[in-house]
């Protein structure tokens, strides 16, 4: 089975079914160029490679197919060539990068997070309130996170231009994507190299304060690996959830911001729709044998995470739904030691959140302005996103700082805080 074919719809639950019934719970896929390797789609199956990092490390110099990787090759950036970093080392190597990276994540003032993400998100749907209509990933989910990221890494507001070019830069698919990778790459050692000397309340600044030093092009690795995970998916974890909020009717409460629905919207999603939906981040460290396959040392395991949200195995009610209600027990953040770190999912959880109640608020009425079904989404196998979200409301003046808008505020800070 081929990922590259345009057969293969992620996220498509009858699709993972029938895959699962025709090849087991581990496949064999090809990616571009005819490479080999394992899509692991079973829960069980997965919880057992992402439980075991002896056995499945995430060190992709362990892989067996690098002589047979082109240059040029499209998803070598998504993977990475074997360089000292936190997503393509393993065992102490690896705990040393994230002894550096988590501290700094659990350093960001979350409350000064989520005021920063109101300001931002107001500050967006003034640019589009008054028209009426807007293409809600171009004008708010995909500019929202951008620029919470760049408060993050502690850019000046007059800076965020640059920040948005090398994210440009960063989600640049193709042939020229492992160029534009080592572009990305030098502006971050650029930012380094600003840190350094005029150090700051950021998390920049706070890896670089960490007591184990590592090379400039290792930190900027480590800060690329943090925009990779934090930016693409927290775009779609947005976009999903105001998509599954006005095309179902448990989330009606929403059109009154009510809270609750919020939170359950985004918990199903992550469950139903998540917005990673394979990712490649194993490889065998010698010969075993995972569900009904033999794997060979040095084969690369893809984490089939949608796929096993969606496996029978999970818990199921009559309509085939799992209970999400206070249920963490899937794989959107994956798990085990290479899970993604707690602080990094409240950070993500934050900007959702606050994005999608500061939207509600303003725009109480915001409804698709074409049928859900002609969404498009983006063609890959790995993320499940929404390309282009055409949406209508009540057009409205901007908000601006007036003190009904700073009230407005100030009324969400305390209903979160609650």
């Amino acid at each position: 089975m081929s990922l590259s074919d345009n057969g293969f719809r992620p996220g498509h639950h009858d699709q993972y079914q029938q895959i699962r019934r025709e090849h087991g719970p581990v496949v064999g896929v090809e990616l571009p160029g005819g490479i080999p390797a394992w899509l692991v789609i079973g829960y069980i199956e997965l919880h057992q490679v992402t439980s075991d990092p002896v056995l499945f490390p995430r060190d992709s110099g362990l892989w067996n197919q690098w002589a047979n990787i082109p240059k040029g090759w499209p998803l070598l950036p998504m993977i990475g060539r074997p360089n000292p970093s936190i997503i393509s080392t393993a065992g102490a190597a690896q705990r040393s990068h994230v002894a550096t990276v988590e501290p700094a994540l659990e350093s960001v003032d979350l409350i000064r997070l989520r005021q920063t993400c109101e300001r931002l998100a107001d500050r967006l749907i003034d640019g589009f309130c008054g028209r009426g209509t807007a293409d809600l990933v171009a004008d708010f989910t995909a500019p929202l996170p951008m620029l919470a990221l760049a408060w993050i890494f502690g850019f000046a507001d007059e800076e965020e231009p640059q920040f948005v070019d090398m994210m440009k830069m960063l989600a640049t698919s193709g042939p020229d994507a492992e160029a534009q990778y080592a572009n990305v790459v030098r502006r971050m050692e650029q930012l380094l190299a600003v840190k350094r000397t005029k150090p700051g309340a950021d998390l920049v600044s706070r890896m670089l304060a960490q007591p184990t030093p590592f090379t400039n092009a290792e930190y900027a690795r480590d800060l690329l690996a943090v925009i990779t995970a934090g930016y693409l998916p927290t775009v779609d974890w947005i976009g999903n959830s105001v998509r599954l909020m006005r095309t179902d009717e448990r989330f009606a409460a929403a059109l009154g911001g009510g809270q609750h629905s919020i939170e359950q919207a985004m918990i199903e999603v992550l469950w139903e729709d998540t917005p990673i939906q394979i990712f490649p981040g194993r490889w065998a460290a010698s010969d075993t044998r995972l569900g009904d396959k033999d794997i060979r040392a040095g084969d690369m395991l893809l984490l089939g995470l949608a796929a096993a949200n969606t496996d029978p195995h999970v818990g199921r009610n009559l309509t085939g739904s799992v209970e999400t209600a206070g249920n963490s027990a899937h794989f959107a953040f994956g798990y085990g030691e290479y899970r993604c770190p707690f602080a990094a999912q409240q950070i993500g959880e934050i900007i959702v959140r606050s994005g999608i109640e500061v939207l509600l608020d303003r725009l109480p009425d915001l409804d698709l302005a074409v049928p859900a079904e002609n969404l498009v989404r983006r063609p890959s196998p790995f993320v499940r996103g929404i390309a282009s979200m055409p949406v209508r409301f009540t057009p409205v003046r901007p908000a601006g700082s007036t003190p009904v808008a700073n009230a407005a505020r100030t009324s969400r800070l305390w209903r979160s805080a609650k």
